[in-house]
């Protein structure tokens, strides 16, 4: 007796079974979301990305920063994301209906990352987080990125965005010389202080709240 066609469609709808109950179902639960218009901001949440952020995100992905670093907190009981003042609130399905790649993440060898705009709301201290973490995070295992800055000389006013006067004097330029973020550094810091889900949503039960932790506090795991 030949059997071929039993174990096809035996495969067939073991495949169809799964695909209906991983994707479609999926795709019916979140598939319909929109974003939340306020009337009170006059303004949809979740919000777009600014031009700026939305050219970071690409340089956070060309770096890699996602190996090490995940972009979802977790509801208390499934790990201690709120505790370690990552958000005040969990991820939500909405919070990423706007993105075209979800950058999840795969470890948490760093801390998350999806309300680091809120945790860090200094320019500058991204800057020398990047510059040598050791500055800002004593201790932390993440490296330096230093190409993401250029020395240069001073002509006419020192720049805004010069980060030489936080440096210790083993990272002081040459005098008549500054240091500052090239445009792949603006951009990135630019997508990391967009990352905050600050808006609640019908399916969440507060708005997140920035904690007032010593600054850099979180991201020396």
């Amino acid at each position: 007796m030949n059997r071929a066609p039993l174990i096809f469609l035996g495969i067939f709808f073991a495949l169809a079974f799964s695909w209906t109950g991983i994707v479609l179902t999926n795709q019916i639960s979140y598939g319909s979301l929109q974003p939340v218009y306020d009337e009170n901001e006059g303004k949809s949440f979740p919000l777009q990305t600014p031009g700026l952020a939305a050219r970071g995100k690409l340089v956070y992905e060309d770096l890699g920063c996602l190996y090490c670093h995940s972009q979802q907190v977790r509801r208390e009981g499934y790990g201690d994301d709120i505790e370690r003042g990552w958000g005040e609130r969990q991820s939500v399905a909405r919070d990423y209906i706007r993105e075209r790649r979800v950058l999840l993440g795969t470890m948490r060898t760093g801390p998350d990352l999806r309300n680091i705009g809120a945790r860090q709301t200094d320019t500058t201290w991204h800057y020398l987080h990047l510059y040598d973490p050791q500055l800002t995070s004593p201790g932390s295992n993440m490296p330096p990125f230093k190409f993401l800055f250029e020395t240069r000389k001073i002509i006419g006013q020192p720049s805004p965005k010069a980060i030489q006067s936080k440096l210790p004097a083993k990272y002081q330029p040459p005098a008549g010389y500054e240091i500052v973020p090239n445009e792949r550094g603006e951009n990135l810091v630019s997508y990391l202080l967009s990352l905050k889900d600050t808006y609640a949503y019908p399916e969440t039960k507060n708005v997140y709240v920035a904690p007032k932790p010593e600054a850099g506090k979180e991201e020396k795991k």
